[in-house]
Formats: structure tokens, sequence, C-alpha cells
């Protein structure tokens, strides 16, 4: 098992979830993540940063960088390959904040 997966298995479940809009600053959303074959995984780890943290803040995507484990490294060598990754680090870098909504299934 990867370390990614390991990961998300400790993380809370996302079922109830059917998206989390990320926010800017000025209440737009630039993006969101769906409850989706491909996108699960990232949004487990949004989902509990922004439990944990509040916001995706660059501590919380220093966090999401640990989270996404052996995917981190490969972000970092294919730029564009793992967007939700590319975010984080972008945040890390300009030092803002993102703001979460969460979108219910229902």
């Amino acid at each position: 098992m990867s370390q990614f997966a390991a990961n998300l298995k400790k993380l809370p479940g996302i079922s109830h979830l059917a998206a989390l809009n990320l926010l800017d600053a000025e209440g737009r959303v630039l993006v969101a993540i769906e409850n989706k074959a491909g996108s699960q995984g990232s949004l487990a780890v949004y989902n509990h940063l922004a439990q944990t943290f509040g916001a995706i803040t660059p501590d919380a995507a220093r966090k999401g960088l640990e989270l996404f484990a052996e995917h981190t490294e490969d972000a970092r060598i294919n730029p564009g390959k793992h967007p939700n990754i590319d975010r984080l680090l972008g945040l890390i870098e300009s030092k803002e904040t993102l703001r979460i909504k969460h979108v219910f299934a229902v």
C-alpha cells in the first residue's frame, strides 16, 4: 500500500460531501473538488485540512503536501499533473489562504 493510501485511511469520511468549493478572499469560487473517481483522495485531504485549520492556509498546505506523500514529489517533477497539489505548492509560495465551502450530498 502506498503512503498516500495509508494516509487516506486515517482521514474523515467524505461520503456526505458532493464537493468542496475553494474560495478566494472575495468569496469567488476558484475551483470545486468533486466527490468523484479521480478526485476523492484530494477531496478527503482538503476536507481534513479545512476541518483542522479552518481554511487552506500556508500551514494547512504544508500539512496537505505531507498527506499527499509520494504524489507531492511527482507533482514537483511534473507540474500540471496534480493540480490539487500544485495549488497547495502555490499557496505556500504566495502565502495566500483559500476559504472552503462544503457542498453536501443530497
